[in-house]
């Protein structure tokens, strides 16, 4: 798909498809649509008088041979409520269009940016849009594959606004909407394909194709540095366990002269069947996306190299596979993490936060002075917060709130839990200093609690992203499967 801007006025614009946003405030103000109305010989105003057409998020309305417009059909989106309009909705408007103009076979689609007065902002969160509803999860349909795809998405915008911005708001656009789809990908890929060192495999090829360094940890590495939370995990598996390494903007060699100023750490269990705590067998296909964490620093390590960061970052996601076996971990042994802490391992379906804990110590071994992890980490967390919002917890409150605060751009929804000191002793241990898992009560918390026993003082944030990684219905503006949540977030905190 070609994304474009030309200077002119929409109702010049030759396409299949014209898409014209409209806000529930209009639909009794029509001063606001008159030039549209006016033009299209009182179409407009027809539609909504007669209610085919309400004006409520992400609805439709197709006008077919407009009067007076060289676009050859008219789409009237709804854009909700004015005054409860924020900056991502454009990016969920402008996948409606491209969703609308999929279904009917349009090739050529043009997209008038309306509510965001900023142009470089509207074409980029309109380009974002564009890529994420563009993508199909169909990666291996031999038979009744859709490819009827968009060619061109034609930017519009009212008025004279500066081009070179519009023009950056696009080249950044297609970065992060390029980086959301291939974290998408990642994590639709079945686990059979997409096993930890095919997994480091493909991190290797996309970082070398964007500037970011790789290194691998192999599992020998792993035993001499004393990574054994991790290890413990992988144990079952006869697949061998990676821990990704990924360097944008410091110093090679000899460790690197420079601290990286941020660490971005992505959970990466390819396949979790729970191990010999074991997983109930429904919907267990859907722990092939255990790695959406992982996939979604990669995708953002990848996206900030292209977009041309000089702030040194490092990523580190530890990939494995939990299954069970006869050398599988069982409940009640006790490990040593990297960082030095014994764990009495509880429960081995409590497997991310016993990679994350030698991931995070390890990555201010590598001189991190602020760390994000992502995870899909606790079902505790869907039940409190649905699929709307992915649980925050941490212990630097600036970022938290200036990530909150972001999420009205990235429209990835972050709600911050309490991490009172109290709950950590559920996940006291008799015979070591930690146990893997508390009770049943405020399970999303203690996993950060025990967390945070590996980052100790070091600025840290938690996103628990179970729930929000994957959409199992389908949205206007999207197909289901994996959601690449987590890729806008982390690209706005560090741009």
């Amino acid at each position: 798909m070609q994304i474009e801007y030309r200077p002119e006025d929409f109702t010049a614009v030759d396409c299949d498809l014209l898409a014209y946003p409209v806000f529930e405030e209009e639909a009794g103000d029509f001063d606001s649509l008159g030039a549209v109305d006016r033009i299209t010989r009182g179409a407009v105003r027809s539609a909504l008088n007669s209610g085919e057409f309400k004006p409520e998020l992400h609805r439709t309305c197709r006008i077919y041979k407009p009067a007076g417009l060289k676009a050859r059909n008219l789409l009237l989106v709804g854009a909700g409520k004015k005054t409860q309009f924020e900056p991502a909705r454009l990016r969920e408007i402008a996948g409606v269009t491209v969703r609308a103009a999929k279904s009917s076979a349009a090739k050529a689609l043009a997209f008038l940016c309306r509510g965001v007065p900023a142009a470089g902002l509207a074409s980029r969160l309109a380009t974002e849009g564009a890529f994420y509803a563009h993508y199909e999860a169909d990666i291996y349909k031999t038979r009744e594959k859709d490819r009827r795809d968009v060619e061109i998405f034609r930017i519009v915008l009212d008025g004279k606004k500066p081009a070179a911005d519009i023009r950056e708001g696009i080249r950044r656009g297609t970065i992060v909407g390029e980086a959301t789809s291939f974290a998408r990908t990642l994590a639709n890929e079945p686990s059979n394909i997409l096993t930890p060192t095919q997994f480091a495999q493909r991190a290797a090829q996309a970082s070398a194709e964007a500037g970011v360094h790789t290194r691998i940890i192999e599992r020998d590495e792993m035993e001499t540095l004393g990574m054994h939370a991790l290890l413990a995990v992988s144990r079952g598996s006869e697949e061998p366990p990676k821990l990704i390494i990924l360097e944008l903007g410091r110093e090679q060699g000899k460790g690197g002269k420079r601290a990286p100023l941020h660490a971005l750490v992505g959970k990466g269990v390819t396949f979790d069947s729970g191990g010999i705590s074991l997983k109930p067998p429904d919907k267990m296909e859907e722990m092939k996306g255990d790695m959406a964490g992982g996939a979604a620093v990669l995708g953002a390590m990848v996206a900030l190299a292209r977009i041309g960061t000089d702030r040194p970052i490092i990523g580190l996601i530890p990939a494995v596979e939990n299954l069970p076996s006869g050398k599988a971990t069982k409940p009640g042994d006790v490990v040593k993490s990297y960082l030095g802490k014994t764990v009495e391992i509880i429960n081995t379906d409590a497997e991310g936060r016993l990679i994350l804990a030698d991931a995070l110590a390890y990555a201010r071994t590598l001189g991190a002075r602020h760390i994000v992890d992502i995870a899909t980490l606790t079902g505790a967390c869907t039940i409190a917060l649905g699929r709307i919002n992915a649980g925050m917890l941490g212990n630097d409150q600036k970022t938290m709130d200036r990530m909150r605060r972001n999420c009205t751009i990235t429209g990835e929804g972050l709600w911050q839990l309490p991490m009172d000191d109290a709950y950590r002793k559920v996940i006291r241990s008799e015979i070591a200093d930690i146990k893997n898992v508390g009770d049943r009560w405020a399970g999303a918390i203690t996993a950060a609690k025990f967390l945070q026993e590996f980052v100790e003082a070091t600025p840290w944030i938690h996103l628990d992203i179970a729930g929000v990684d994957l959409d199992t219905d389908g949205r206007p503006f999207a197909c289901k499967g994996a959601t690449g949540f987590g890729v806008r977030t982390l690209v706005q905190l560090l741009e």
